[in-house]
């Protein structure tokens, strides 16, 4: 018979504990109270209540620990969110996310409402709008926005498909993390600096999304390693087959033409900025001693 364990306010949370408590061969559910807005990690099985209480004590005292985020990706197949008083979960769990992370959610949905468009034969209109200029004409004519605009373009499903489930992997969980104000900053830095650099490297043809991506790529990269406590991090494998990539695309061996600057920069700009976080949160902590 099911019990009741703990009450934890935020998804993110009960997740981890779930994923661990699950590593530690103790079965587990979570069960979203939509009175209290709050998720509750249950026992599926009421013997494991006197092993399964010491690590949830060990949870409350350090939710951060990197151990629950490991935990996490072994274990990536997330413990079902049963919600019995809402059958539709898909649409729920949906809601959940965007809520979470909506700048994320909204990028998503605009590259998205681009892409279709595109589809059905406006993408010229489109592209005519977005895509950047020459930094002269920029000059000229103060139409900044095309700064950002190439990483909302993209030129077919594959590289729509590949860039957005990066974007929302990486961008969903700084934004649950370090809010959205913050997410939205990282996006514009690593944007224009990606973006910039493809224009001076090979001209004013290009788009997608992927110049941002290694962005928050190596933003997570970098804090996952200055900052472990944070919990926000990638397995190292992740890590290795994104900076392959990275090298193919400079080797011009693939099938599809990368924007190879825009990768590059778009890492660099990430890192850099996750290392003045860093020190910037080292600052904050010398002081509060």
């Amino acid at each position: 018979m099911a019990k009741p364990l703990i009450a934890i306010r935020q998804l993110r949370y009960a997740d981890l504990l779930a994923s661990y408590l699950t590593s530690q061969h103790i079965d587990v559910s979570v069960v979203h109270d939509a009175a209290q807005d709050q998720y509750i990690v249950q026992l599926n099985n009421e013997a494991d209540f006197d092993k399964a209480l010491p690590i949830c004590q060990a949870f409350v005292q350090s939710p951060n620990d990197p151990k629950y985020q490991q935990a996490a990706w072994q274990h990536s197949e997330r413990t079902d969110i049963k919600s019995p008083s809402k059958p539709n979960l898909d649409v729920k769990r949906w809601l959940i996310w965007l809520r979470r992370a909506p700048f994320c959610g909204a990028i998503l949905f605009t590259c998205t409402l681009v892409f279709l468009l595109s589809l059905v034969g406006l993408f010229q209109p489109i592209a005519e709008q977005l895509m950047i200029q020459p930094l002269g004409q920029l000059l000229d004519n103060n139409q900044w926005w095309r700064l950002l605009g190439p990483a909302l373009i993209h030129f077919s499903m594959v590289h729509f498909v590949f860039n957005l489930l990066w974007w929302c992997m990486l961008g969903g969980r700084i934004e649950h993390k370090l809010g959205t104000s913050f997410l939205i900053l990282l996006f514009v830095i690593t944007a224009v600096v990606s973006n910039l650099a493809q224009l001076i490297a090979a001209g004013p043809n290009f788009g997608g999304l992927s110049g941002v991506v290694y962005g928050v790529l190596g933003f997570v990269w970098f804090i996952g390693w200055l900052r472990p406590s944070w919990g926000i991090d990638l397995p190292k494998p992740v890590i290795g087959f994104m900076l392959l990539w990275l090298i193919l695309g400079y080797a011009d061996i693939l099938w599809v033409n990368m924007a190879n600057a825009a990768h590059t920069a778009g890492l660099v700009s990430g890192c850099a900025i996750a290392w003045f976080l860093h020190l910037g949160a080292g600052s904050k902590d010398r002081h509060r001693e």
